[in-house]
């Protein structure tokens, strides 16, 4: 489990396409305090295993399917990428759950600059659009990021100086892909709604949701 709030950027200092997916080399300093292999970080929000190590490098096995459904394929040598080890007992909450499954990845559409704060704008596919609502969490590239407002199949989060400056936000280029992780609230919320065996029938409906202040 992560938070999003991240540690530090790493380069890609190699990435080999292999029968079995990948292989993925990030050059970095801070994560590796205190890491062990078979330790978890997440890369871009994607959560990986540490397979091994070095003084200024680890490196994971990339599977098939976080080929498909991440934008580690565009991944390259000398690529920056946001890196943050998984939480501990006693660590702060900063952000919100990120547990490193990314749902899906969003294309950078849109930046607009209001003195040193950003607005950034990203178009996901229509099926991940009923987990992302105003003012909720939502991790992009592994950042834990608050959406400021979401139409149709767009959404945009508003980032101060320090978010920009320390992380990946500030290379992106229009048309870009990012990693998206929609907030595992709402899919258990979904989920617990769609139950339809009466003897396993959850109490929480729409009424409930918005009496205690969810909707």
């Amino acid at each position: 489990m992560f938070t999003g709030i991240i540690e530090e950027t790493g380069i890609v200092k190699s990435f080999i396409k292999n029968s079995n997916g990948a292989d993925i080399t990030i050059q970095c300093e801070k994560v590796l305090q205190d890491t062990k292999i078979g330790d978890s970080i997440a890369i871009n929000g994607c959560c990986q295993t540490v397979v091994a190590l070095g003084n200024d490098f680890f490196r994971a096995n990339v599977s098939d399917e976080t080929l498909i459904v991440t934008n580690f394929n565009l991944l390259k040598s000398g690529t920056p990428v946001n890196l943050e080890r998984a939480l501990t007992p006693t660590s702060r909450m900063g952000g919100h759950i990120v547990q490193g499954h990314v749902d899906c990845t969003g294309k950078f559409t849109k930046k607009e600059q209001l003195n040193d704060f950003y607005n950034l704008y990203f178009e996901i596919p229509t099926e991940q659009c009923k987990y992302v609502v105003k003012k909720g969490s939502i991790a992009i590239n592994g950042i834990s990021l608050t959406v400021a407002d979401i139409s149709g199949n767009i959404f945009h989060i508003a980032v101060i100086p320090h978010t920009f400056a320390l992380t990946t936000l500030s290379t992106l280029k229009i048309g870009d892909l990012v990693n998206i992780e929609t907030d595992i609230l709402g899919k258990y919320i979904e989920k617990l709604l769609s139950v339809s065996d009466n003897s396993a029938k959850s109490n929480i409906d729409e009424n409930f949701l918005k009496e205690n202040g969810f909707m």
